[in-house]
């Protein structure tokens, strides 16, 4: 059974969120929950501060509403830790799922359309959601089917990384299309951050292997750069002002 975070007055005028914990627990009985989960049953106050006392525990308050309350011998600054801890790891996890928005013309050049569906591809590999927009001017707005036919091809060429959420649908001057991402925002995170590591790593071999081919060039060209010592022969050890005969 969790503790119960219930807003509890304070004499001093603030509203406290923490459960009240041991002397402040003020009422005659309680239902008592043990440190290993028994349901003890309904007991004075005081006993349940002696039971606490002897476990060398806490009293916490875990359901200030019920009647009478209940509480529970506990570690409560290992629970208060332990819950810090699963609230700041929920925050790390926690992803919010963005809606990108890309606009084109029901007329688009080839070159511009592929560089528009590369960003569309993007995003959802990214976890996003994305707002396709096909802008209508002047005789355009009388040719609602070149957008029709823009977006559900658009749509068939990125179905591998998303979905069409909502249909393609006139607002106005514009046509709009939702497309959601075949991934969790998490999961992409993950592949992208695998990604990155799988990068990083290869520019370190990379660099390791330029830096061993560097030493080795550096070590040949000192050894090439030596002096060679002559051999010294018999010849060598003459006096040159001696003639042979």
């Amino acid at each position: 059974m969790l503790a119960c975070l219930c807003p509890v007055f304070d004499p001093g005028g603030l509203i406290s969120t923490e459960p009240r914990i041991n002397d402040r627990i003020r009422v005659p009985e309680v239902r008592l929950v043990a440190a290993d989960g028994e349901q003890v049953g309904i007991v004075r106050i005081e006993e349940a501060h002696k039971r606490a006392e002897a476990a060398g525990l806490d009293l916490v308050e875990i359901a200030p509403t019920a009647r009478p309350p209940v509480v529970k011998i506990m570690d409560y600054g290992k629970w208060k830790y332990d819950n810090a801890q699963k609230a700041r790891e929920s925050r790390r996890n926690q992803t919010n799922t963005l809606i990108k928005e890309m606009k084109l013309r029901p007329k688009i050049d080839d070159h511009d359309y592929e560089t528009k569906k590369g960003h569309v591809v993007r995003f959802l590999r990214g976890g996003d959601k994305v707002k396709v927009t096909i802008m209508f001017r002047g005789r355009e707005q009388s040719r609602p089917e070149l957008g029709l036919n823009l977006l559900t091809k658009l749509a068939q060429e990125v179905e591998a990384d998303g979905v069409v959420e909502a249909a393609p649908r006139q607002d106005g001057r514009n046509m709009i299309m939702v497309l959601a991402p075949t991934r969790k925002k998490s999961e992409a995170r993950i592949e992208a951050k695998a990604e990155k590591e799988r990068k990083a790593a290869e520019r370190a071999a990379d660099h390791e292997a330029e830096q061993r081919e560097l030493a080795e060039s550096r070590k040949a060209s000192e050894t090439a750069a030596k002096p060679t010592k002559k051999k010294r022969g018999p010849a060598d050890n003459m006096d040159p002002d001696i003639d042979l005969v």
